[in-house]
């Protein structure tokens, strides 16, 4: 579902607001963020360092808790839930994918995607997984045989083994060289259109904000702007 359909939105964030530290060190990270998210969008929230897109991202994954202000999934309140509802909420609804990959170095491909699998699907569920970004061939190596971006494929089938409805990823493209950067949006372009799951990326490279069904800017804490992509261009013909 796109931000333009009347469906109830899959996530809301209502006035967040975080500070970390205090007095003169005090760093106003979100001041008064709001914001819909829908099932089925792809949404990019663009921001340069210090932004505040990353502390939001982190908000909305329940990594980390709101100062003031309230964050609702599928109409339940989770913000000032405790950690063991945090963890319950993260695991059941939620994907992540980082710019580090995050693998664990003594798993294989395989080992790494199970962590998070759902098994009672049954085991299959995760060649499923690798098959659907490319890496069932890849299922016995271990993060060091990889590339960047066959690492970063890994940490997406992951992020999907669990069935989670909803993928954060926080500068997926950071860590890689420019084509593989693309083969990684052009992946999760397909979660959202062919998938059916709603994707977030967190950038600074505003060029990426053109695949996007819609396009949220940050700066100092606040969203400054926000754009629907009547027309949004596929993932492969963007250059930056």
């Amino acid at each position: 579902m796109k931000a333009t359909d009347e469906n109830k939105a899959l996530l809301q964030a209502l006035r967040l607001r975080k500070t970390y530290g205090s007095g003169e060190n005090a760093v106003k990270a979100l001041d008064g963020v709001s914001l819909e998210i829908y099932r089925g969008e792809l949404l990019v929230i663009l921001g340069s360092s210090g932004s505040g897109k990353s502390t939001l991202l982190n908000m909305l994954g329940g990594m980390d808790r709101p100062d003031k202000g309230s964050i609702y999934y599928q109409g339940k309140k989770i913000s000032r839930l405790n950690d063991r509802g945090l963890t319950d909420y993260r695991y059941r609804n939620i994907g992540f994918i980082f710019q580090s990959f995050n693998l664990i170095a003594e798993l294989t491909v395989w080992e790494n995607v199970a962590l998070t699998a759902d098994f009672s699907q049954g085991a299959s569920i995760v060649d499923r997984t690798l098959q659907i970004v490319g890496l069932k061939d890849k299922r016995d190596a271990y993060p060091s045989q990889l590339s960047g971006g066959q690492q970063q494929r890994t940490s997406i089938a992951r992020a999907l083994a669990g069935q989670s409805s909803l993928l954060l990823c926080d500068e997926p493209t950071g860590a890689l060289d420019y084509e593989t950067g693309k083969q990684i949006l052009v992946q999760l372009e397909a979660l959202a259109r062919q998938h059916g799951k709603t994707v977030v990326i967190v950038t600074h490279t505003q060029e990426i904000g053109k695949m996007a069904d819609r396009v949220i800017r940050m700066k100092d804490g606040r969203i400054i702007e926000q754009t629907v992509n009547s027309y949004p261009i596929p993932a492969e013909s963007i250059e930056w």
